[in-house]
């Protein structure tokens, strides 16, 4: 599956509980030193950064390639020869003024306005589905943890069903048997549909244990409704273990993108996608390895500084810097 959060699951109710007391909590305070504790983490600083590169690459897409020069579906036949197959001109894959990153072999397409164009498309569909997988796996988490009973009963069923699966291999067999229009919002929704019991489970976890709380019983005697109870007093108390799922969320379907387009059931061609292009660099890695080496490098370091951005986050979270 694109994650599988096993240790913040078993470290879920001691979460719930040391976030839990509003009288040894304060937002804005624990915020400010969360902030403070984070710019002295140089990992977590530097991941960041490069996130916010690849965001802003993302974001300014036209006016980088307009820059550059060449469009993401633009051919340039004299970059490559065709007596050698369609192999770049040139060192590297054909780097140059004209083309940053090179071209592609065969048929001269500019590698760096696909890589930003790539960015746009995998970030897009990263956020979207951390964002819908978010909010479907707190709202039913809080739901089944707060009322319990049948309504829990219910909602854990539907969670243990979906966690069962092989889900990659149902995203491909589903991805598949569907049309290829719109196929970037039904990947959003193919990869949330299977992604939301992880966080819900978690949510939940740490609700039924916040609900015991005296602050909650106290919204109670007060004459507060179950949903102002649920999104005014215990929602704020899971904030740093959202926080840290949505964050370790990301990388998972950054490669869950990227892995269903390199098997041919993600982004169609010619958008540009990371993974797509990776998929078409694996005839030319002997001849050609720079045609790898870039959507290959993104990628990773995009994952990587996502997953380690979430793991200190954890860790902050976990040490009390970030409390007030």
């Amino acid at each position: 599956m694109t994650f599988t959060p096993t240790e913040l699951e078993a470290e879920g109710a001691a979460g719930g509980e040391a976030t839990g007391d509003p009288a040894s909590s304060s937002p804005p305070a624990s915020g400010r030193r969360l902030a403070r504790a984070f710019m002295r983490d140089r990992a977590a600083v530097a991941c960041a950064a490069y996130i916010l590169v690849v965001i802003l690459m993302a974001l300014t897409a036209p006016l980088l390639v307009k820059l550059s020069g060449y469009g993401p579906l633009e051919f340039d036949q004299a970059a490559v020869d065709p007596n050698l197959g369609g192999l770049p001109l040139g060192w590297g894959g054909g780097i140059g003024t004209d083309h940053w990153f090179g071209v592609e072999p065969g048929n001269g397409r500019d590698i760096f306005a696909r890589i930003v164009y790539g960015a746009r498309v995998s970030m897009t569909i990263a956020l979207l589905a951390t964002a819908l997988t978010s909010t479907l796996g707190v709202v039913f988490g809080l739901i089944a943890g707060y009322f319990g009973g049948r309504t829990d009963m219910v909602i854990s069923r539907i969670m243990e069903f979906l966690m069962a699966f092989p889900a990659l291999i149902f995203m491909i067999a589903v991805l598949s048997a569907l049309p290829a229009e719109n196929r970037q919002a039904l990947l959003v929704v193919v990869i949330s549909f299977f992604g939301w019991p992880y966080l819900a489970r978690i949510v939940r976890g740490q609700t039924m244990s916040l609900k015991q709380r005296e602050f909650v019983e106290s919204a109670k005697a007060s004459g507060a409704s179950s949903a102002q109870i649920i999104f005014k007093e215990i929602l704020p108390n899971l904030s740093s273990t959202i926080i840290v799922m949505t964050t370790l969320a990301v990388p998972g379907y950054v490669g869950t993108e990227a892995g269903l387009s390199f098997l041919g059931v993600g982004v169609v061609p010619p958008t540009p996608s990371w993974g797509q292009m990776i998929a078409s660099s694996v005839s030319w890695y002997a001849v050609d390895p720079a045609y790898f080496l870039f959507p290959g490098a993104f990628l990773f370091l995009l994952v990587l500084s996502f997953t380690v951005l979430g793991d200190r986050i954890k860790k902050i979270a976990e040490s009390g810097e970030g409390r007030a």
